[in-house]
């Protein structure tokens, strides 16, 4: 899966599940506070991610994860890995 494909469906999902105004998404904006994700979010991003991707989000791996940029190359890394 190319990295294009990635953003595009993250996107889609922030957008559509989560109800991420379109316009803060941007590689650089902050998952907590750019993007307004809290706890609650990240339970159902994590069910999207593995709907969506084929693997479940391990909670130790996100520790560093603070932008969306971040969030994709995680996805990315996991995408390859498979």
């Amino acid at each position: 899966m190319k990295r294009e494909e990635i953003d595009e469906i993250v996107k889609k999902f922030l957008i559509e599940d989560l109800e991420v105004e379109e316009e803060t998404i941007a590689p650089d904006a902050s998952l907590k506070d750019d993007l307004n994700i809290d706890s609650l979010d990240f339970v159902d991003i994590v069910v999207i991610v593995e709907r969506n991707f084929g693997f479940k989000i391990q909670a130790e791996e996100m520790t560093d994860v603070q932008t969306l940029s971040q969030f994709c190359d995680y996805i990315e890394s996991k995408v390859e890995g498979n």
